[in-house]
């Protein structure tokens, strides 16, 4: 199926790595312009040169920001030019006990997780609204309905972001822009690979062991019972992202293998 992405251009923030990576990947596939993100001119560069790598054709730009400092949105901007599409990917986690979580680490994450869609949004959503076409995708996490006890803080900046999201499709209302969130479940990101690796070295058994143990005492709720690779999250935001999606926008969509019960 033809997504119809040519000639569109897409800004990624946190696509060095992971979801982000594999997001531009997909779309860079589909024939749009790619704009990586990470937080140095080191890793950014090197994303771009790996892309290229593995899709020859591709279309990418690379552009540093640490959305840690408030400012950066600011400098990212002049550099951007006309957005398409805007996948507010970046996060950062700390897993920690509630009492454990001091007011910088609440602070820290709200600035990345949070404020960064909230200004990218605020700079980007405007011109997409007076061209009548725009695609934004929020990634919030599995977390932000289940909320583990010591990814408090965490969970909150995910769900924050669904509320914005929603609240960005209202203000689009009736217009070409549609607005959507991303809830991946546990995904076998790099990070994720790490942990798998360290904990199977600790507990002497294999990878595989880590994690069907992770499913079976942990994640209980999973349907599919196993980690969702990077690609298959990168495939519906992609979708999400194209003018096929037109009729999607202030949803939440799941790729979270059923962890989050319910019906909705």
């Amino acid at each position: 199926m033809d997504l119809e992405l040519k000639e569109k251009r897409a800004f990624i923030s946190g696509s060095t790595s992971g979801i982000g990576f594999a997001i531009a990947k997909q779309l860079a596939s589909e024939g749009a312009t790619v704009i990586l993100n990470g937080r140095s001119e080191r890793s950014t560069n090197q994303a771009c040169d790996r892309l290229v790598a593995e899709v020859p054709e591709a279309q990418v730009e690379g552009v540093p920001a640490d959305f840690s400092d408030g400012d950066a949105t600011a400098r990212l901007m002049s550099q951007l030019g006309v957005i398409d599409i805007l996948v507010n990917n970046v996060g950062i986690f700390t897993s920690q006990s509630f009492a454990d979580t001091t007011d910088d680490d609440w602070y820290r994450l709200m600035e990345v997780n949070v404020m960064s869609g909230i200004r990218l949004s605020r700079l980007i959503l405007p011109g997409m609204m007076q061209r009548n076409w725009g695609r934004v995708v929020f990634i919030s996490s599995e977390c932000a309905a289940l909320v583990p006890e010591d990814l408090i803080a965490y969970s909150t900046t995910k769900a924050a972001v669904q509320a914005i999201s929603r609240g960005l499709a209202q203000s689009a209302k009736g217009t070409g822009v549609t607005v959507n969130t991303v809830m991946p479940g546990s995904t076998l990101s790099e990070g994720a690979e790490r942990f798998l690796e360290e904990a199977a070295t600790e507990q002497g058994i294999t990878m595989d062991e880590v994690a069907a143990n992770f499913f079976k005492d942990v994640r209980t709720s999973s349907i599919i019972q196993r980690f969702a690779s990077v690609d298959e999250v990168a495939k519906v935001v992609t979708f999400l992202c194209s003018p096929i999606a037109s009729a999607t926008t202030g949803a939440v969509i799941k790729v979270d293998g059923g962890s989050v019960p319910g019906i909705q």
